[in-house]
């Protein structure tokens, strides 16, 4: 979902002036990954039915990605740091590829599982050398517009590929969004083949585990990362059940829940653009802390409203909520991602980055599976307010980091 840099800071050796063109390449595979990661929530209630499972159970897809995805990166990063930039990124878009084949021919919920396992390895280590590459290959004053070109591959993956995918599982069933993703990695490997220079950031060090535990050393870094723990778990207590939600609270069917999917992905993608913007005008910890209060508010109303509203007066606010949702969400992201850099060393600043993006995983796992256990207990209202509660607490922590000595 989010994509962060693992290296640490540039020199001059390897500055390089090259064009934006290699970015959108590697912008590709990001697309690619981005669009696999956020489609399979609208498509858990069908996955469930083919399987004769509870979507609680299905919601295992997530739970395992999201949490190997967290563990792997950084120790893949690591064990690869001896190959070449190009090779290591086409090696995991390959794995990526086959892991979303298996995915679209799978017999079993075993194999689908293994299948994901794979494109959770492969995305972990895909997307922070993907954002490392593109910052070593341009000269420093496009650094920035390289790494928002990879980054957009997930903005575009939220705006284009999550409706693409609703679309296309609805239709076709859930194995054509495998396959259709499976496409998109293949174009993204022949782009990167054709379009990226076999020696492209020859001799950039790539961090070692060592050096990612130091920055953990720093008491302001430990504390932006707890926030964006809390953060995230609140996220994808919500986000993977959001069709099981729409379907019980306001009975919509497929065609609905995949418009307001859509809309969730068209907020969250305008959310991510807006929050650049909003940052760089009001500051970051005004957009974060604003951010996390909206957000927990509509979370919470999403709770009240199954909770206490009919299907036809909660049909408002809720797609209200959600909009709101949606944009605070993703508006939080850039302005966190300002914080980490700027609160410790500035040649550490990459691996905060990375350090964050493994505990934003993290927190998906944590926020998944809980999200799974109150779905089981048939409290759907639950969802919203566990997600809401994590804003609030990621808001404490937030003001504690501020006020603490």
């Amino acid at each position: 979902m989010a994509a962060s840099s693992d290296m640490p800071a540039f020199n001059a050796a390897t500055d390089r002036s090259g064009s934006l063109t290699p970015a959108a390449f590697l912008a590709l595979g990001t697309f690619a990954i981005g669009t696999e990661g956020f489609m399979i929530a609208p498509l858990l209630s069908t996955m469930a039915a083919d399987f004769g499972m509870s979507v609680p159970h299905v919601a295992l897809l997530v739970v395992v990605f999201t949490l190997t995805m967290a563990v792997s990166s950084p120790i893949a990063t690591t064990l690869t740091a001896t190959w070449s930039r190009r090779g290591t990124l086409l090696c995991a878009m390959a794995v990526f590829t086959a892991g979303n084949l298996l995915a679209a021919w799978s017999p079993s919920f075993g194999i689908l599982m293994a299948a994901r396992v794979l494109m959770a390895l492969a995305s972990g280590l895909y997307v922070p050398n993907a954002n490392a590459l593109a910052g070593a290959i341009v000269s420093p004053d496009k650094r920035g517009r390289a790494l928002a070109v990879v980054s957009g591959g997930m903005t575009l993956a939220i705006a284009l590929g999550l409706p693409l995918g609703g679309v296309v599982g609805h239709a076709f069933g859930w194995r054509a969004t495998f396959l259709a993703v499976g496409a998109m990695s293949i174009v993204a490997i022949a782009g990167i083949s054709a379009g990226v220079a076999r020696d492209a950031g020859a001799g950039i060090p790539v961090a070692t585990l060592s050096q990612r535990l130091a920055v953990l050393r720093q008491p302001a870094l430990l504390h932006l990362l707890s926030v964006s723990l809390f953060w995230s778990i609140g996220a994808y207590a919500a986000y993977p059940f959001i069709a099981s939600y729409l379907a019980q609270v306001l009975g919509f069917q497929a065609a609905g829940i995949n418009a307001t999917v859509s809309m969730w992905g068209l907020c969250a993608a305008l959310g991510v653009t807006a929050g650049g913007t909003l940052n760089d005008r009001y500051g970051s910890t005004r957009v974060a802390r604003r951010s996390l209060v909206i957000l927990g508010l509509a979370f919470w109303t999403l709770s009240l409203a199954a909770a206490s509203l009919s299907a036809g007066a909660a049909l408002l606010p809720v797609l209200a909520a959600i909009a709101v949702w949606g944009f605070t969400v993703w508006s939080f992201f850039p302005a966190q991602m300002a914080r980490l850099m700027a609160a410790g060393n500035a040649s550490q600043a990459s691996l905060a980055l990375a350090l964050n993006t493994s505990t934003m995983y993290l927190g998906f796992s944590i926020g998944s599976a809980f999200g799974a256990a109150i779905l089981s207990h048939g409290a759907i209202w639950g969802i919203g307010l566990l997600a809401g509660a994590c804003q609030f607490i990621a808001l404490f922590i937030d003001h504690y980091r501020k006020n603490s000595p």
